[in-house]
């Protein structure tokens, strides 16, 4: 049972029997957890409008194993204003925690992360920065721990116009070598401090979280790129 009420957001919501729901939670104390929502989708449920993705909510929950059953739930505010490109995004965010996220394992400090990106999604017109800010923050809560700033090899601080190449469990290498495993060291620079100043820096940070999130998603293709990718080309992304 959960501890009185907790911060949580509906990553993913199905349909269960005739009235109910099954809710792909993701809570600030309890990581992912299973819930299911008795007569949520009944008329005259209270709940109808709330459980949605992307609306802050209040939780508690009751019962063991793999599926809790839902006590109560409250909005703490509005859904957050998410629109086409911005919609796709978040909807990859909630995703790729679906995907990677082990159940009742607490991330108390990416829940902070994720409300953060989503809030950053909703003022900003490109939603990349957030996108690649989250990745990197969720690889980090893996364990997924990789030094940007020092080449592998010497152990020196990286220069800025220098190319390196990453080697898994390695990291940096100084490199002559271009391929798609190289950046240059303005790139790891960027990357570690989680600014992007420039679209050369953004890009390798796509580069690099596509190469670390590989293992962790698999060969499966995720569903929101999908959606994500020709709505991106049609406005010139």
């Amino acid at each position: 049972m959960s501890e009185g009420l907790q911060r949580c957001f509906v990553l993913h919501r199905r349909p269960y029997s005739e009235t109910s729901l099954i809710l792909d939670v993701f809570s600030e104390e309890y990581g992912r957890i299973s819930v299911m929502s008795k007569g949520a989708r009944s008329k005259r449920s209270q709940l109808k409008g709330a459980l949605q993705p992307f609306t802050p909510l209040l939780m508690k929950w009751s019962g063991k194993g793999s599926m809790r059953t839902l006590r109560h739930a409250e909005p703490i505010s509005l859904g957050l204003p998410l629109t086409g490109l911005t919609l796709y995004s978040a909807m990859y965010l909630n995703e790729i925690l679906g995907r990677v996220l082990e159940n009742e394992t607490p991330y108390p400090g990416l829940f902070l992360d994720y409300l953060s990106a989503l809030t950053e999604l909703a003022q900003s017109k490109n939603p990349e920065p957030a996108l690649r800010r989250f990745e990197l923050a969720m690889l980090s809560a893996l364990g997924y721990g990789v030094d940007f700033l020092h080449c592998a090899g010497s152990g020196e601080y990286v220069d800025p116009q220098m190319t390196y190449r990453y080697r898994e469990q390695k990291g940096f290498l100084a490199s002559m070598r271009v391929d798609n495993f190289s950046f240059l060291g303005n790139e790891l620079i960027a990357i570690s401090e989680r600014r992007f100043e420039t679209k050369q820096q953004l890009q390798a940070a796509k580069r690099f979280t596509r190469i670390a999130l590989k293992p962790y998603l698999g060969g499966k293709p995720l569903k929101s790129r999908e959606l994500f990718i020709p709505r991106a080309r049609s406005i010139g992304k």
